[in-house]
């Protein structure tokens, strides 16, 4: 079959589905971006190809951009059209969003939906990082179940890392018997068939400290070696993987298992990545690293496990791990130092106290300041002080050789499982006394070679910093590094391996054009992409009115803008009938907001983080179809992914223009590196970044074709500059109603 019979083919089952199924509507736009879908994924080679032959051309790839407004049906236009061919085509597909509850929503509620109508019957699953699921061997340590360790075992506090073996000793003992209470109901319920072990399928998920010591995790996993692995969950999800045509990720999963064979080869399926604003900050995310240069216990600890693991599995590389772990204490101490001695004026608290003992190994000031206290030091343009050069070497140098040493513990103890299924049990618990403290290792390996890295001329270096806090009477230093454009990372670790792709969002454009996502993404002069933007079915001049409301003050006067935001926002809330959405760009900010509410008003608001979001959710609701006002204050997180159709979101308040914290360590970086090359940062990276973080929360009022809103901007910069013009090209078209200060 041709390509255009491909895409016709898939063209035609997806019109197919809108006319079968019920309360979709068919709309010009879906179309056109399903006829968009249809063509590219028709037009990507797949599978291998003879690399050998120098006459054979290079695989043909296609990749699609689209933007899709609100209101389009971007999953229906993208899921038939991908499924129908990937069943044509015996091949898969690949979706990745941004976040599991949007994969939870594609596999419990969109592809039911379609699998009732598509002809070719199809398989789909959901694909979740190790860490969501349980390890049955660590809940059944903690849980009180049977001893599997044998007379070879450190205690169980050993697992752990020094962090939470700390908190784990000053915690309340009334609040530890709790956690144990709760991991034995765990275990129970796991026993009884009433947890499948999947964290988020618990009616109270845990908070990340409670869930870590029992998460399963790939360092201390020995896979198919494990004794219990015939019941492991995370396996059993990846036996429904293996069997799906349809597999759902998200974008942290697609990133992170990059050549770990865990999804489908992406030379060799599908690859759908909804949501795609979100990719270039996760991929930031994902390749950054950070190393601890204070708290250094678990070098000894893990030289302790892995000689002694060694000397039972008859290693021979254990020799050097003495020499390396010793040099890399040190050096990693002199780094510490190092680094106070350079940036002490910077890194210092803004508080001093008494004296106290550092994990540098010396007396070093106390300082009497928060627990969450942070200061931080960056590199300018990412160019270490030469001091620092030669012992992060050396770091790097002892961190590859013990590395090599635990490479080859871990390679004896995977044989010895293989020959001695007897003594799985026992074997399983060495490795993962080695797999525990393990990434730490490797973090401070990739972290100081990152560090060291020296970037060519002309192109951006890596961002580069170090940061203080006190934890308790502890100094901890830290040093941390990350690539400075994602789409540099994106190009090399993803796109080189991809085909096919459709990248989907309802805000991919900023001011208007593709240019900054696709740099920023990776695909910019990319000769297998093509862009397009779907408009959103709805009449927003007709459904919304934008109230762009200015203040005397200049909203960079933070302390005088806010005290003049709060009283007009006080003067518009009291005006609400129904639901409304307020959006601050600061806690410190909806902090003032909230202690300034009158009595009568502070009934009728309710504020991130007070309740669980879901509940607070919940609540909002309920007051609204009770008839009564319902006012949501809240952040970033807030501003995107909320869907308050109708009387939910009547009055959507945007108190500031949403730019990024000042004080983003990589943001500096890269406004520093472009400044250097005669750009302007702010022009080429604020407000692009600004535009398509206010198209999201702009895109909170207005949900479906019988919505009417106001959204109310109290920021002046919008109407009275020329990048606050740029700013409204990128917001959908309300009526615009101006109102002076």
């Amino acid at each position: 079959m041709s390509a255009q019979q491909w895409a016709d083919q898939a063209l035609q089952s997806f019109d197919t589905v809108v006319q079968a199924t019920g309360g979709f509507r068919s709309r010009p736009g879906q179309r056109l971006m399903a006829e968009q879908v249809a063509q590219a994924f028709s037009r990507a080679q797949l599978g291998k190809i003879d690399a050998d032959d120098e006459n054979t051309p290079p695989p043909e790839r296609a990749i699609a951009v689209i933007q899709a407004g609100t209101g389009v049906g971007k999953s229906l236009a993208y899921s038939v059209p991908a499924i129908s061919m990937a069943l044509e085509r015996g091949t898969r597909v690949l979706i990745s969003t941004a976040t599991v509850a949007l994969q939870e929503q594609l596999v419990t509620k969109d592809l039911p939906a379609l699998a009732a109508h598509i002809s070719k019957p199809f398989k789909f699953a959901l694909a979740k990082g190790r860490g969501r699921y349980v390890c049955k061997l660590k809940l059944e340590r903690l849980a009180g179940g049977s001893d599997a360790s044998g007379e070879d075992d450190l205690p169980d506090d050993d697992l752990f890392p020094e962090e939470e073996a700390a908190a784990r000793a000053k915690r309340p003992r009334a609040e530890s018997e709790a956690r144990m209470k709760f991991y034995a109901s765990m275990a129970d319920a796991l026993s009884r068939g009433g947890w499948d072990g999947d964290r988020d399928t618990l009616d109270t998920p845990p908070e990340a400290e409670v869930w870590s010591p029992v998460g399963a995790e790939a360092s201390s996993c020995t896979g198919k070696h494990c004794p219990v692995f015939s019941q492991c969950t995370y396996y059993e999800r990846r036996k429904e993987l293996v069997a799906a045509q349809v597999i759902v990720a998200n974008h942290d999963l697609l990133l992170s298992s990059l050549g770990a064979r865990l999804l489908p080869e992406l030379d060799n399926c599908l690859l759908v990545v909804d949501e795609a604003h979100h990719l270039p900050g996760t991929a930031l995310d994902q390749f950054a690293s950070e190393a601890d240069l204070s708290r250094l216990t678990w070098i000894d600890k893990l030289a302790s496990r892995a000689l002694r693991i060694g000397q039972l599995m008859e290693v021979e590389e254990i020799a050097d791990i003495p020499n390396h772990s010793a040099r890399l204490r040190t050096t990693l101490q002199d780094v510490a130092r190092l680094v106070m001695d350079v940036y002490g004026e910077t890194l210092k608290p803004p508080k001093a106290g008494g004296a106290g003992t550092s994990r540098f190994g010396a007396a070093q000031p106390r300082y009497s300041t928060p627990y969450n206290n942070i200061t931080r030091a960056r590199v300018p343009n990412g160019v270490l002080p030469a001091e620092l050069i030669e012992p992060l070497s050396q770091v790097s140098h002892h961190a590859e050789g013990f590395l090599t040493a635990l490479r080859a513990i871990a390679k004896a103890l995977r044989s010895q499982m293989k020959d001695k299924p007897d003594e799985a049990r026992r074997l399983s618990t060495l490795y993962a006394q080695i797999g525990a403290l393990a990434p730490r290792l490797e973090g401070v390996h990739s972290t100081a070679s990152l560090l060291l890295q020296d970037a060519p001329e002309g192109a951006a270096p890596a961002a580069k910093w170090f940061t203080l806090e006190i934890d308790g009477d502890y100094i901890v230093v830290k040093a941390h590094a990350s690539p400075l454009l994602p789409g540099n990372t994106l190009r090399n670790h993803l796109w080189s391996a991809v085909r096919g792709a459709v990248l989907t969002s309802a805000t991919l454009t900023s001011c208007g054009q593709f240019d900054f996502f696709l740099r920023e993404a990776g695909l910019v002069n990319d000769d297998a992409v093509t862009t397009l933007e779907v408009a959103s079915p709805f009449d927003y001049a007709l459904q919304g009115t934008l109230v762009a409301t200015e203040t005397q003050a200049d909203p960079r006067d933070a302390q005088a803008f806010t005290a003049e935001m709060v009283d007009a926002l006080l003067s518009d809330l009291a005006m609400v009938e129904s639901g409304a959405l307020v959006l601050f760009t600061s806690r410190d900010q909806m902090r003032q907001a909230v202690d300034a509410l009158p009595t009568a008003m502070r009934s009728v608001v309710l504020v991130q983080n007070t309740l669980p979001r879901q509940q607070l959710l919940a609540t909002h609701r309920e007051r609204v179809a009770d008839g009564e006002p319902s006012i949501i204050f809240g952040m970033q997180s807030f501003g995107e992914g909320l869907d308050l159709p109708g009387a939910l979101c009547e009055s959507l308040f945007i108190t500031k223009l949403p730019f990024a914290p000042p004080d983003d360590p990589v943001g500096e970086a890269r406004a520093e590196w472009l400044r250097g090359a005669g750009r302007d940062p702010f022009s080429e990276l604020v407000v692009p970044a600004t535009a398509i973080r206010l198209a999201q929360w702009a895109g909170r009022a207005i949900r479906t074709e019988e919505d009417r809103a106001h959204v109310y901007c109290y920021d002046k910069r919008l109407i009275r500059t020329g990048y606050g013009q740029r700013l409204l090209k990128g917001m959908p078209p309300f009526t615009l109603e101006r109102r002076l200060a």
